[in-house]
């Protein structure tokens, strides 16, 4: 009898260590199964074969962009007198906080095409006090990532890294070089008349460069 039972409890507590062994493995094949989500390779979902591209986002976000700086645009006059009162306050009613040291300001004018340098015009508007140029790009480059931050509503966590969330500014830019400035001569506006919506960032008070998402020529 004694030789019988210690081995009848070796036994016993070898199959109540093997049945709580299968107890928590079932525990965790359950709570793996609840918290994994099957993804499609290829679909909308798999991030890891998704690359970004540039020319399918500008597609896509330019016309946004240009919905929303033309909603916003303020008369030139009226943004200018607002920037010469308080730049600051100006920036917080009329702009969106930028992507770098002045808020992106939508500004809506029309005026006579002066001289051009490197794709750049200046653009007499009346109503505006003569301290203040404004000029306006149109290629071939469009520096700057005003279109990108103008609306406020791209941000870089909406982009896996810093490269992506660059070339989306590129793709924008490209994006409104073809929709807008391809339908151009914008070798030949000095002396015409342009009709321009646009943005700039609020650097210099005495200075905007803007980026137009409209531009029409008279």
């Amino acid at each position: 009898m004694s030789a019988v039972a210690p081995s009848m409890k070796g036994r016993g507590r070898r199959n109540v260590r093997m049945a709580t062994e299968i107890v928590l493995l079932a525990i965790l094949l359950v709570a793996m199964a609840t918290s994994t989500k099957l993804v499609k390779i290829g679909s909308g979902a798999d991030s890891q074969t998704r690359e970004f591209e540039p020319a399918a986002y500008g597609k896509t976000q330019f016309p946004k962009t240009r919905a929303a700086i033309e909603k916003r645009a303020v008369d030139a006059a009226t943004l200018a007198a607002a920037i010469a009162k308080d730049p600051d306050e100006a920036g917080k009613q009329y702009g969106v906080a930028g992507g770098g040291v002045g808020p992106e300001m939508s500004v809506k004018f029309t005026g006579v095409a002066g001289k051009e340098d490197s794709g750049v015009y200046e653009v007499k508007v009346p109503g505006l006090p003569d301290s203040l140029v404004v000029r306006v790009q149109t290629g071939p480059a469009i520096n700057g990532t005003d279109l990108r931050d103008g609306t406020g509503d791209i941000s870089f966590g909406q982009f896996t890294n810093q490269i992506d969330y660059q070339n989306a500014g590129y793709a924008v830019n490209a994006e409104m070089k073809k929709e807008v400035l391809s339908k151009i001569d914008t070798a030949r506006l000095t002396g015409k008349t342009l009709s321009v919506v646009g943005v700039f960032q609020l650097v210099n008070p005495d200075g905007w460069l803007v980026t137009p998402v409209k531009l029409d020529v008279k």
